[in-house]
């Protein structure tokens, strides 16, 4: 495909072996003598790219890159100078320009930018899909393998890492056999933790990093520090939306560990995160804080007492703090948030809850438009990148980075897409949730889900005498034989949790500090 360049410069004629030497090359080269004759030009026809002499009469060359950026910002500009003064270059990069490159330039020196910034996208997509043929055979073994917990987490970090390199690929079927990977991946996963779950709790083999134990392991060490820390819990936050939007994390603040733990099942906001909080597994919460737990049947948030929780488990770890907890439901509570940060940094430790992520995970499955918005993974991620750029979340990050503070951006359990149904029956009492199911009367086929027949060999509340848990693996979900065409067109290519899965397991949890 051929690539159009505008040229502006008021010394246009002297370019001619210039302009030449990019027409052998394949470009056709639009040359004016002025900013305003370029601004005409645009009106008509926009270029794959322009050059821009900064030093014209009439109309500047920083005076018509601002104009062009105002109409066409995405319009990659090259700004073309003989002067190397300091102020020139900082309003040409603040007008946010592509390159920048000082006269006398050659024809070499011309082309090689034309490439960058016309063919940066295919060379790159071209890199990674190479990169990726390399590995394809290597992480195939490695799934395939006997792995443990740590090595799995590796391997989901390497996935996640080319599913974010491949995901803008122009190669459409790379990214389809890249996917076809992750989903055996994700299978040989279930087998993984449905093999060790029970052992890990019965403490017949050592346990990974888990719910109950990682405040206790990783953040508790921060907290005999001399500085605030602020433990920041996205809900429902995936580790690749995390990789995605780290970047703009690290604006601020410096990544000190990028770590991943494991969460317990069922894989929800009321099992999951409650055992975070209270270093605890929810048959013991029950146990030991009646008064703060709260079974699926009974009326009342069932997270609701979080923060007591948390209390709890400091106390029993010897840690006496003040401590602060919030959650943010709406973006106007947020901006409260930011502007009592001053006061929050006299406590030794503040929870920041976000709902957003959860809250968009399920409007996607009852809205058409943010379902629209969001779908399939690399919509759900940008999204996610999209919110958070103007969220009073960032204000805080940006707040913390001028404080000496501890920061941890974590979150209770993952969600994964789903498209796969599984049939179900059950009495009117069972649980209502997509991924698992607890209840008596069960009717399923065992070979199809995770079954747990006696809840507290994994340390979950028992409802009834026989009352089993069952899981869904992988892309799976639960359906009612009953209306199931209509239920299954609802929910598929949704994102849920409360099963098995790489996404709703292997969760993030990064620790940071300022700068």
């Amino acid at each position: 495909m051929q690539t159009t360049i505008l040229w502006a410069d008021d010394e246009i004629e002297l370019l001619k072996p210039h302009i030449l030497f990019l027409k052998e090359k394949g470009c056709d080269v639009v040359p004016v003598q002025s900013g305003s004759d370029a601004l005409d030009i645009l009106e008509e026809q926009v270029p794959d790219m322009v050059f821009l002499d900064e030093q014209m009469p009439g109309l500047s060359g920083i005076d018509t890159l601002r104009r062009i950026k105002e109409r066409w910002p995405q319009l990659p500009v090259v700004m073309i100078t003989k002067s190397e003064e300091e102020h020139i270059m900082e309003d040409a990069l603040g007008g946010k320009i592509s390159d920048y490159l000082i006269k006398p330039v050659n024809p070499n020196q011309i082309w090689l930018t034309v490439k960058k910034h016309t063919e940066r996208k295919r060379l790159q997509s071209e890199h990674s899909t190479m990169n990726y043929q390399q590995q394809f055979r290597e992480i195939g073994m490695q799934i395939g393998g006997r792995m443990d917990a740590e090595e799995w987490k590796e391997i989901y970090k390497k996935l996640v890492y080319w599913d974010l390199e491949l995901a803008p690929s122009e190669d459409d079927n790379i990214y389809e056999i890249f996917m076809s990977q992750k989903e055996e991946a994700n299978r040989q996963f279930c087998r993984f933790y449905e093999d060790n779950y029970l052992d890990w709790l019965g403490g017949s083999t050592e346990k990974p990093l888990m719910s109950p134990s990682v405040l206790k392991e990783r953040m508790f060490p921060l907290l005999k520090e001399k500085r605030p820390t602020f433990l920041i819990v996205i809900d429902n936050f995936r580790y690749d939306q995390w990789k995605y939007v780290q970047p703009l994390v690290e604006q601020y603040l410096r990544t000190e560990r990028d770590d991943i733990y494991y969460t317990i099942l069922p894989t929800t906001t009321q099992f999951a995160r409650n055992a975070m909080f209270a270093g605890l597994m929810p048959s013991e919460i029950e146990r030991m804080y009646p008064q703060y737990w709260v079974n699926e049947d009974e009326q009342g948030w069932k997270n609701q007492y979080e923060h007591e929780l948390l209390c709890e488990n400091l106390r029993r770890n010897g840690l006496n703090l003040k401590t602060s907890y919030n959650k943010v439901l709406n973006a106007q509570y947020g901006k409260k948030l930011v502007d009592r940060l001053p006061d929050l940094m006299h406590n030794d430790l503040n929870v920041i809850i976000y709902n957003f992520i959860d809250m968009l995970s399920h409007a996607r499955t009852d809205s058409d438009i943010v379902r629209e918005l969001a779908e399939d993974e690399k919509a759900y991620r940008s999204v996610t990148l999209s919110w958070m750029e103007h969220s009073p979340l960032l204000e805080i990050i940006k707040a913390l980075s001028e404080k000496e503070v501890n920061v941890i951006i974590t979150t209770d359990h993952g969600s994964v897409k789903i498209d796969h149904p599984v049939r179900v029956k059950g009495d009117r009492e069972i649980s209502v949730n997509l991924r698992y199911k607890q209840g008596r009367l069960l009717d399923y086929n065992p070979k199809e889900v995770f079954e747990v027949k006696e809840p507290k060999k994994i340390f979950l509340p028992k409802r009834h005498v026989t009352s089993p848990y069952i899981f869904c693996r992988a892309g799976d979900f639960f359906a009612y034989p009953n209306n199931y065409n209509e239920y299954v067109r609802y929910y598929t290519n949704t994102f849920q949790h409360g099963g098995v899965s790489m996404e709703e397991v292997m969760v993030p949890f990064i620790m940071l500090r300022n700068k």
